[in-house]
């Protein structure tokens, strides 16, 4: 498997590592959408976040949140995105299961080109909910 977190966590140094146990590894994007940009990656590989099994979640959630507080302190952000891509439709670049820690300021203008959509008497909110409704059990 050539996978670049796998060796990332294979590595004893890594420049921008911030975290690491015997479960996730945090480190600094390299592709920084805003300095302090970190990921939150699990040590076992799992393609994406359709792969974790539900029960090590919360542990790993409880990492993600310490880690995210951290990145918003120390870098001095307004608030914080924690963003998982699952899937090519999704840009998900590297197929090694992760969340990304963006730190945010006022004005930033991270995501200023969002094409928000707007549910109306073709497309209804209820006839989307139904169908999610149907896919949980």
């Amino acid at each position: 498997m050539d996978c670049i977190f796998c060796s990332i966590i294979n590595k004893d140094e890594h420049e921008g590592m911030i975290f690491r146990d015997d479960k996730i590894v945090s480190f600094l994007d390299i592709r920084p959408l805003s300095y302090g940009h970190t990921l939150v990656v699990p040590v076992a590989h799992y393609t994406d976040f359709r792969e974790m099994p539900a029960d090590l979640m919360a542990d790993y959630f409880a990492q993600l949140q310490k880690i995210a507080l951290a990145v918003e302190r120390a870098t001095e952000a307004h608030g914080f995105n924690i963003i998982c891509n699952t899937g090519i439709a999704a840009s998900q670049s590297v197929f090694h299961l992760h969340y990304h820690i963006i730190p945010r300021y006022h004005d930033d203008e991270v995501f200023k080109r969002l094409n928000f959509k707007k549910y109306d008497h073709s497309i209804t909110m209820h006839s989307y909910a139904e169908k999610i409704k149907k896919q949980l059990f």
